[in-house]
């Protein structure tokens, strides 16, 4: 099935806003009725600070993803059970008159301030199919930062190519978890550099105690110089070495003391999501 019209608005809306992209994206898993699409990006904003704009979706959330047009519609409640909606206001004009309708897009299941937010439900295109979309949504405290990572499962029978509804779904993440992070300040992560490749190693030499192969090119070895009858043997030590003096340990000495073993720390959010499919290092 080839993507509809609404699907494609879906999908290529993510050039109506410039933005820079994450650190990584990408579909890092893909079956014959499932995928996993992840992004990741590092921001300067405290945990704090990225939480309270993560669960205002109205501020970052691309309005050309949005059903009403406006991501100003967007609401969020950071609690099990909790909805992320959209209101599709009324309409009162000359010759047309709707009332106000609603949109879930997904359903909260588990909100760990400031750490992470897992919630439940089929975005875009992907309503109109039998699927579940898990996105769970991790947030860790790094050396320069704070990184976000975005990691939406989706699976299940659906009528879209996978190669295609996925790469669609994963640029649309992207682009989202970009939105999020531009005003928090992106820190741009150095790539791994490429090492050189090793040096070839050296052609073999000659044996020093046969001269070359005659002919063109050939090299003469000098003789070796014959040693001087009057040089002292070179075991003969000096008359005036004097051995080094011994150091030593005073008989008081104490062993130091064994450092304190350190006190087990609290389980983490890592353990709390340890089913992530390809969690972050903290």
């Amino acid at each position: 099935m080839k993507l509809s019209t609404a699907a494609r608005v879906w999908a290529l809306g993510l050039s109506a806003v410039a933005v820079s992209l994450p650190a990584s994206a990408e579909v890092t898993r893909s079956t014959d009725d499932s995928f996993v699409s992840r992004n990741e990006v590092v921001v300067e904003a405290t945990p704090k600070d990225v939480w309270l704009a993560l669960i205002n979706p109205a501020i970052w959330w691309q309005s050309a993803h949005t059903w009403s047009g406006d991501a100003k519609n967007l609401t969020l409640v950071p609690q099990a059970g909790g909805c992320f909606c959209e209101t599709i206001p009324e309409v009162d004009e000359p010759g047309r008159f709707t009332l106000q309708g609603s949109v879930e897009h997904m359903r909260v299941v588990q909100a760990y301030p400031e750490a992470a937010l897992r919630m439940v439900g089929s975005l875009g295109p992907l309503q109109s199919e039998p699927v579940t979309g898990v996105l769970t949504i991790v947030i860790s405290k790094v050396a320069k930062g704070t990184r976000i990572v975005f990691e939406y499962n989706v699976g299940g029978p659906m009528r879209y190519e996978i190669p295609v509804i996925s790469k669609a779904v994963d640029g649309v993440m992207s682009a989202q978890i970009a939105t999020l992070a531009k005003p928090l300040g992106v820190v741009a992560e150095p790539r791994t550099p490429v090492p050189p490749p090793a040096p070839e190693a050296p052609a073999a030499e000659p044996p020093m105690d046969k001269p070359a192969a005659a002919g063109k090119g050939a090299v003469k070895l000098a003789p070796a110089a014959a040693p001087d009858k009057a040089a002292a043997p070179a075991t003969t030590p000096a008359k005036s070495a004097v051995p080094a003096p011994e150091i030593a340990t005073p008989a008081s000495a104490t062993p130091a003391k064994p450092e304190p073993k350190p006190k087990p720390e609290a389980p983490s959010v890592e353990d709390a999501f340890s089913d992530l499919g390809d969690k972050p290092e903290g």
